[in-house]
């Protein structure tokens, strides 16, 4: 292992990059961050036209995560921001934290990676030969002690075209929905959008404002769920906690889950119900999807078994005709060109690496793969946990197991994946958002000890464990504690509470003795609980 890693090179000034700058500085690392675009943001920095190689918003797209839940753990979103933010307010937010922890001025804007090359002497300095073309088309090679890749997985889209007989003879438009940006175009246009994920759904309710027929083909199914919870709260709120996440069982959940989704509009008879379990695939996030198959402007339809010159025929053999165009919302391959495949290799959308962040083999672990995830749950402060594991990782003060624990590791999550998540190409990388943060947390010393705070400070223990699982809680303790984290969990309410309470109401009355003794009665079954996990 080596002392020191003291040059670090960046790909990508997106959501993880920028995290990975910030984290390289907290730890006294030299960052330089080499963005291929003119600017931050990745995913989130939206652009009129799909461009090939850079990940892709649509000009209405809206976050599924509320603020609270996807923030820095250091760097709260500012109340005012809504609690499901437009992309626009997103790259806000991002500007905010750049500018507040001076990370711009380590970015190289226009400068391409073309290759990241072992040296030859890596087994005895661990560095890097990073080539790249900047803004003058140059080619240039420096030396780095470490790469941390932060490109995301939305970049190369996944075409599954050879699945579909006649499409080659199909006449009507194809596109991909890396490609969609608004409804222009598909006025009067009768469109068949393939896939049943959160860029199907969000694309298809709005064409079908538009559009004048507009059908959802899929294969499985899926479960719906709300940003909003019944009692007007983010819906990710109310479910990441560590009450329900330690003490209740997968069982009770998954049946408690089922009956309020099917609460809110039955699945099976709206033609989306899938065989597989609520928690078993990536659910799609949708506000208005029943209301808009209620109307008849949006009709849920079988797999295609085949295209014709003008229209596709349906696994049930019914046929649409006179189809303009089809929307292949199928998802993402991610690939790493630049890297060699002898450090690393992708495969079918599967590639062999330690808690999904360490290639395995590699020793010294000077490089890290970051946001290579897709969660239940927030992306970004997973990101920020593993660059906070990385930059340790590279400066010697956190240490990985050994190569044959890390194998048994990642074997473990092979094994364990299709048995708690349906088979897609997505589910290669799925975790669940406070097991995997827990779990990464572990590795530095900043997991939440639930214990220790009970001792200290019992009613931040009871919120910590009953609460939201807010990224504050990864900053109460161990290296990279921030003083401002517990103020930022005690005031989560007032920050969810103010872009809402925009006119003044009468507050609620209610007889405070019974909710006293509740409120008793559940800290009381609470402490219980926690003393005996612990």
């Amino acid at each position: 292992m080596l002392e020191m890693a003291k040059r670090v090179a960046i790909i990508g000034s997106g959501a993880s990059g920028l995290a990975a700058i910030k984290c390289c500085l907290d730890e006294g690392l030299q960052p330089v961050c080499f963005e291929k675009g003119t600017d931050i943001g990745g995913l989130w920095n939206f652009k009129e036209e799909a461009l090939p190689g850079f990940a892709s918003v649509y000009r209405s797209t809206v976050t599924n995560t509320s603020k609270e839940m996807m923030c820095y753990s250091d760097f709260p979103i500012p109340k005012e921001y809504p609690n499901f933010m437009h992309h626009s307010w997103v790259i806000k937010y991002f500007r905010l934290y750049a500018d507040n922890f001076g990370l711009i001025k380590h970015i190289r804007f226009r400068h391409h990676i073309d290759h990241v090359k072992l040296r030859e002497d890596f087994t005895e300095t661990g560095q890097w030969d990073v080539t790249y073309t900047n803004e003058k088309n140059e080619s240039t090679t420096e030396v780095y002690d470490a790469v941390m890749v932060c490109t995301g997985h939305h970049v190369y889209p996944h075409y599954p075209r050879d699945t579909f007989p006649g499409i080659d003879d199909f006449q009507g438009k194809i596109i991909h929905s890396h490609d969609y940006k608004d409804h222009l175009g598909f006025e009067n246009k009768r469109v068949v959008i393939i896939g049943i994920g959160n860029s199907a759904g969000d694309i298809a309710v709005e064409l079908s404002h538009h559009a004048k027929q507009v059908y959802i083909s899929t294969r499985s199914g899926t479960w719906v769920l709300n940003r909003i919870s019944p009692s007007g709260v983010p819906a990710d709120i109310v479910a990441f906690r560590r009450v329900l996440q330690n003490c209740v069982p997968s069982s009770v959940k998954e049946a408690v889950a089922r009956r309020q989704l099917n609460q809110r509009f039955d699945h099976a008879l709206y033609g989306l119900q899938p065989e597989h379990n609520v928690l078993g695939q990536h659910p799609m996030i949708n506000d208005d999807l029943p209301s808009r198959i209620a109307t008849g402007s949006l009709v849920i339809k079988p797999n295609i078994k085949r295209f014709t010159k003008t229209g596709v025929v349906f696994d049930n053999d019914m046929v649409e005709y006179d189809i303009d165009i089809v929307v292949f919302a199928t998802g993402y391959r991610f690939d790493f060109p630049f890297i060699d495949e002898s450090v690393m290799k992708v495969e079918n959308n599967q590639v062999t690496l330690y808690k999904y962040v360490f290639p395995p083999k590699l020793d010294p672990p000077t490089l890290s793969i970051i946001g290579l995830v897709q969660p239940l749950g927030a992306i970004m402060p997973i990101s920020e946990m593993q660059c906070r594991w990385a930059t340790r990782v590279f400066k010697g003060t956190a240490r990985l197991p050994s190569q044959g624990a890390m194998f048994d590791d990642i074997r473990k999550k092979k094994m364990e994946m299709p048995k708690r998540y349906h088979s897609t190409i997505k589910h290669t990388f799925q975790v669940n958002y406070i097991e995997f943060m827990d779990e990464i947390a572990e590795q530095i010393g900043v997991k939440p000890d639930l214990k220790r705070l009970l001792l200290s400070d019992p009613r931040l223990a009871l919120t910590v464990f009953a609460g939201p699982c807010t990224p504050y809680q990864y900053r109460l303790m161990g290296p990279g504690a921030w003083k401002g984290a517990k103020e930022a969990i005690e005031t989560q309410w007032d920050l969810i509470a103010y872009p809402t309470k925009t006119r003044p109401v009468p507050e609620k009355t209610t007889n405070g003795v019974p909710g006293i003794l509740k409120l008793l009665l559940v800290v009381a079954l609470i402490v219980a609980i926690i003393w005996k996990l612990l």
